[in-house]
């Protein structure tokens, strides 16, 4: 009697696979979003560049004492991504964690257009500019993956012949040597 394997389905293989990314999604770094801020991203782009990198103590620290209006919104967003993750990793404590801003970028929004009187009749566009930012927080003692080093055998595999082609150059640069003589 034949033995019959059974095919899995690629639908249970799909939520196999999407389960296994959200367990995985549950640890690790938190993000916050904010979207449609009626700043201009440049703006926004010179507080963001403050906090960058910054532990989140210091970093809120920086946005409270920050005369750049664009300063408050940032500092709400990084309380919000700090307990988000809280929510995200309710086993480790916040001091322990030693948390600090990941990344953080800014990209526009919608624009909205207006038009403003000019002399003789003409209206100029006025730009009113939004943007939207994204913060990520993490543990610095977060587990980091590191490059793996070429093993040695496949280092020796690619120098002969490396030496092999200046060789033929030699024997061909000789050959011509001796021809003009």
């Amino acid at each position: 009697m034949e033995t019959v394997e059974k095919k899995t389905k690629r639908s249970v293989l799909k939520r196999a696979k999407l389960e296994a990314i959200k367990e995985a999604a549950k640890k690790g770094p938190s993000v916050a979003y904010l979207n449609n801020l009626p700043t201009s991203p440049r703006k926004m782009r010179l507080v963001a560049d403050l906090i960058r990198g910054q532990r989140v103590n210091h970093a809120l620290n920086i946005l409270k004492y920050e005369a750049k209006h664009p300063s408050t919104p940032l500092e709400k967003l990084l309380l919000s991504a700090i307990s988000n993750w809280e929510i995200k990793n309710s086993d480790a404590k916040l001091e322990e964690a030693d948390l600090y801003v990941k990344e953080i970028f800014v990209g526009g929004g919608r624009q909205l257009k207006r038009l403003r009187p000019a002399p003789q009749g003409r209206a100029h566009r006025v730009r009113k500019r939004s943007n939207h930012v994204t913060l990520v927080v993490d543990s610095m003692s977060a587990p980091k993956v590191e490059n793996v080093a070429v093993p040695a055998a496949e280092a020796a595999v690619e120098k002969p012949a490396k030496k092999e082609s200046k060789v033929k150059s030699e024997k061909k640069s000789k050959t011509k040597k001796t021809a003009k003589a």
